[in-house]
């Protein structure tokens, strides 16, 4: 169903319409949409939520009007307050809008924004090129901010329990790389040697701490373990990438790891809408990942006689 009140009455037995503004329980004729919604006292834990009320007429999120919400508040704000309960400083949405600006896209050679292109093609609409894409951010691709996010928490934790940023460090990545493996989530990057948004990520992070919109703990803990896989490479830097920059935002304001991934997915929803429209506009039929005069390499079994 659409957003618009049933005319079907609930009362009798075929459905039919009611012209009767004081019987039954389903829409009517005549009456206001929404006239009819109540709370029933069978069903009030059906569904519990503390980010939305609504009923004919209001609708309020965490307790703000939305009529007081339009015009006021950006998009960072909103998404502050649906995830967070409350609504972020002016400096604070702004740094969390920064991060959401700066991974919109990254091309196609990101298997997300190919996908994308690639169901565009197939004739699935928008909103399902759009699903196809965001259905690959997992781990690998889409979920280094996370993970991210929680080894520089689980260096924090070992800072609060005593250790010096240098030995939390250490044992954070020793940690991280026994969970996940030789590719450190949010460091290095196998097409940028400096991932150019991260630079300018993490200054702006330290013109909030000097601001003290943030501590700027976060930030140095990313830095300590860039100087802590520099020192384990021999002197090769592998430096922080968007993911890392990214992570050091979230971990800064606050946010849970597991909502680092969830923001993530927002903001390259952008990028993937965009490529999606773009593809969709220049047309083409099933357009697969690869030119079709190149062939893959078969390593099956030589051809039966």
């Amino acid at each position: 169903m659409n957003e618009q009140d049933d005319v079907r009455g609930t009362s009798g037995t075929s459905g039919t319409s009611s012209t009767s503004s004081t019987s039954g329980t389903g829409g009517s004729i005549g009456r206001a949409p929404g006239a009819d919604a109540v709370h029933d006292p069978r069903v009030p834990d059906w569904w519990r939520t503390s980010i939305i009320e609504m009923s004919p007429g209001v609708i309020r999120y965490r307790g703000h009007a939305i009529q007081d919400l339009i015009g006021q508040v950006s998009f960072a704000q909103m998404v502050w307050l649906m995830t967070r309960g409350e609504l972020p400083g002016a400096e604070q949405a702004k740094l969390l809008d920064v991060a959401l600006m700066a991974a919109v896209d990254h091309g196609p050679q990101a298997p997300s924004i190919a996908i994308a292109r690639m169901a565009a093609t197939c004739g699935v609409g928008l909103n399902n090129a759009m699903a196809s894409a965001l259905n690959v951010l997992g781990d690998v691709h889409g979920g280094a901010g996370e993970q991210c996010v929680e080894m520089l928490q689980s260096i924090a934790a070992r800072m609060d329990a005593g250790a010096s940023l240098e030995a939390a460090t250490a044992a954070g990545l020793d940690e991280a790389i026994e969970l996940r493996g030789k590719f450190v989530s949010g460091f290095g990057h196998r097409f940028h040697p400096v991932d150019p948004r991260a630079p300018r990520l993490l200054e702006l992070v330290d013109e909030a701490a000097a601001l003290k919109v943030v501590s700027g703990r976060f930030a140095r803990i990313g830095r300590a373990v860039e100087a802590e896989l520099q020192r384990r490479k021999d002197g090769r830097r592998i430096p922080m990438n968007i993911d890392g920059a990214t992570a050091v935002i979230y971990a800064e304001l606050g946010f849970p790891a597991p909502l680092a991934r969830g923001l993530f997915c927002i903001s390259r929803s952008v990028g993937i809408l965009a490529h999606a429209w773009e593809q969709t506009q220049q047309g083409g039929r099933n357009k697969g990942p690869m030119p079709r005069e190149y062939l893959w390499t078969y390593d099956g079994p030589p051809a039966k006689r």
